[in-house]
């Protein structure tokens, strides 16, 4: 009785440190929410319509191993013709937060695109902070991406 119940438990923990290995090793490069970079917003229509715009399930595309959803056809295709150039610098958290050389998540209505790259932001507050002076952040975030990329923590 007491070896089938330690025979049960082995195969219990086997069976979840399986299953979390298979969810780590499914997350992508990026910043996501509910399975989705950008919390689903389409990183294309920052640059082509000036402001945040919902993604669509239906126009999906795989990059680095997440999820990035798109309002249209075309927007998905762009972004899959040139995804390094429309994704969000610094795998899509906080561009302020990497300047300070820590990760956080980001709310996609607090974004800049500056010398044709996207930059989010943790909220309004924040990117007012992060639009006094961006190109010292930038220059911040460059220097301590490589460091803060390879954090766990992220302040949500």
């Amino acid at each position: 009785m007491v070896q089938t119940f330690r025979t049960l438990l082995l195969a219990a923990a086997v069976a979840l440190g399986t299953l979390a290995l298979a969810v780590f090793a499914s997350a992508g490069e990026f910043n996501e929410a509910d399975g989705a970079a950008i919390r689903g917003y389409d990183a294309v229509a920052y640059f082509r319509e000036n402001r945040p715009v919902k993604g669509s399930a239906e126009f999906r595309h795989l990059h680095k191993g997440s999820t990035f959803l798109f309002a249209s056809a075309a927007n998905r295709d762009a972004f899959a013709a040139d995804a390094d150039h429309y994704a969000p610098q610094y795998d899509g958290y906080c561009a302020f937060g990497a300047s300070r050389g820590y990760k956080a998540d980001v709310d996609p209505a607090a974004f800049s695109v500056i010398a044709d790259r996207l930059y989010l932001n943790y909220n309004a507050k924040v990117q007012r902070d992060w639009l006094a002076d961006p190109p010292r952040f930038i220059r911040e975030a460059d220097q301590r991406w490589p460091e803060t990329r390879a954090t766990t923590k992220v302040f949500r």
